[in-house]
């Protein structure tokens, strides 16, 4: 959803809000929540009215589809400030190479929703730095992927990129870079070893063309999740890949193993 004349951008669905409550309540301009959500949300108009900051139960839930966009406000939208992505530089990829920090990297994965449950699995496998391309075909936070991400975006720092490719090799020897490929010929169960102590800098490309040439071209080792008909079991089924949040998660598992 665009954002309006105020320059705030609508957070929808329980988890999310209810997640800014504890973890970034400052964030929250306005609150607007049904009758039946107001119980639960006592404790945030005190904080709400403290701050001088309006609240407000509606009376036909339609004005909370109005404000966010959606039907599946549950109940629920607090306006918030635009988050602002900030740009990555060198002195933070070289904190994360010191503390050994992981990152993932987006490569134009559109698809709002996508980048929320992203988000989502980042955020429960204690991932928390995550980048995106300055690319039109780069989906960016908006209000799906805040919901979709159930609170996750309270726990993962996301920076932007002009160029992938430069990331990658300026991090050459300080991350161990890794894309996702169905050209791979190391499994993704080898990705902790293959980290070698370092931590690791991973790849995803969007679900029609993967991951750009000029990017493997530019990474340590390509990976790949094992799919039933894969190498000898030709007559398995022929799917041969995952929506890329699913695959996400896949490789944070084996990676916080």
């Amino acid at each position: 959803m665009k954002y309006n004349l105020r320059n705030e951008m609508p957070v929808c669905g329980f988890a999310a809000v209810k997640t800014l409550e504890k973890i970034n309540p400052h964030k929250i301009q306005r609150l607007y929540f049904s009758e039946e959500r107001a119980p639960l949300f006592g404790g945030l108009c005190k904080k709400m009215a403290a701050a001088k900051k309006p609240y407000n139960q509606v009376k036909d839930i339609a004005e909370l589809e109005k404000l966010c966009g959606s039907v599946h406000h549950q109940g629920v939208v607090a306006m918030i400030t635009p988050p602002e992505i900030l740009p990555l530089n060198t002195a933070i990829t070289a904190m994360w190479a010191e503390e050994k920090q992981h990152a993932l990297i987006l490569d134009r994965v559109g698809n709002a929703n996508n980048l929320g449950a992203i988000v989502r699995s980042a955020a429960f496998f204690g991932i928390k730095n995550i980048i995106i391309p300055l690319d039109e075909a780069q989906s960016s936070v908006t209000t799906s992927s805040y919901r979709v991400a159930e609170g996750g975006m309270e726990f993962v720092n996301i920076y932007s990129v002009r160029s992938i490719e430069f990331l990658l090799k300026d991090m050459k020897g300080k991350m161990v870079r890794f894309g996702t490929s169905l050209e791979a010929t190391k499994k993704v169960s080898e990705i902790k070893p293959l980290c070698n102590e370092k931590p690791a800098l991973i790849v995803l490309g969007n679900e029609e063309k993967g991951i750009s040439k000029e990017v493997k071209q530019n990474c340590d080792h390509l990976i790949i999740i094992p799919f039933a008909g894969m190498g000898a079991d030709a007559s398995g089924p022929k799917i041969d890949s995952l929506n890329v949040a699913q695959a996400a998660s896949v490789i944070m598992y084996e990676l916080s193993k």
